[in-house]
């Protein structure tokens, strides 16, 4: 008996500290150099202390300019996230093309998660085309930064810094978000990069007929 306990204590402890110690540390930098990680980025200030603090990268070859509008009209409702349309769009596909009525965001605009576009992440601040801020304010800070190559290309860098509050709702997000969030992420970053590269006019700017999903 107290060695079945032993193990039922034992085990769940050494599969978290084997996380910590060897996944946690690649899903945190996904991509991104040390130079990357250790910067600071517009956003920073509004989580001073994190408990989830990721920033992970993607080379992409096009100017920011052409990386730019994909990231103006992500969410729900909007352009979709690019990642898993399944779990994150309402299975809808995500946008294949540049859509007009969403490339206009002010701070202060929400950039929507729910099905009925009402809840989400609100836009802190917007630099285009070199850095964006989503953020609720000493809970969570989304940052997008674009960073402009001698030879065109861009370096797309993003972070995420997060703090769970002393609920079982926001620590239940908060275990999702650790365990699930570097999948998504890097799923996004993927198919970001291939969409803005693809030969210029295949991205050309257009509405979508009526009645059809971007």
């Amino acid at each position: 008996m107290k060695l079945a306990v032993a193990w039922g204590i034992g085990l769940p402890v050494l599969a978290i500290g084997a996380y910590v110690w060897t996944i946690r540390a690649w899903q945190l930098t996904w991509g991104a150099t040390p130079e990357e990680v250790s910067r600071a980025l517009p956003g920073d200030d509004l989580v001073p202390k994190p408990m989830f603090n990721a920033t992970r990268a993607i080379t992409i070859n096009a100017v920011p300019d052409q990386v730019w509008p994909w990231l103006v009209q992500a969410g729900v409702t909007r352009g979709g996230w690019y990642s898993y349309d399944l779990l994150d769009n309402l299975g809808h596909p995500s946008a294949q093309r540049i859509i007009p009525e969403f490339q206009h965001l002010t701070p202060g605009d929400l950039v929507p998660m729910s099905p009925d576009g009402k809840q989400g992440i609100e836009v802190h601040s917007i630099q285009a085309p070199e850095s964006m801020v989503w953020s609720a304010p000493g809970e969570t800070s989304w940052t997008w930064q674009l960073d402009a190559r001698p030879d065109g290309q861009t370096r797309l860098v993003t972070r995420i810094r997060s703090r769970a509050r002393l609920n079982l709702r926001s620590i239940a997000f908060y275990s999702i978000v650790e365990l699930a969030d570097i999948w998504m992420i890097r799923k996004m970053l993927l198919n970001i990069r291939e969409r803005a590269q693809r030969p210029r006019g295949t991205n050309a700017t257009r509405l979508h007929p009526e009645g059809s999903t971007p």
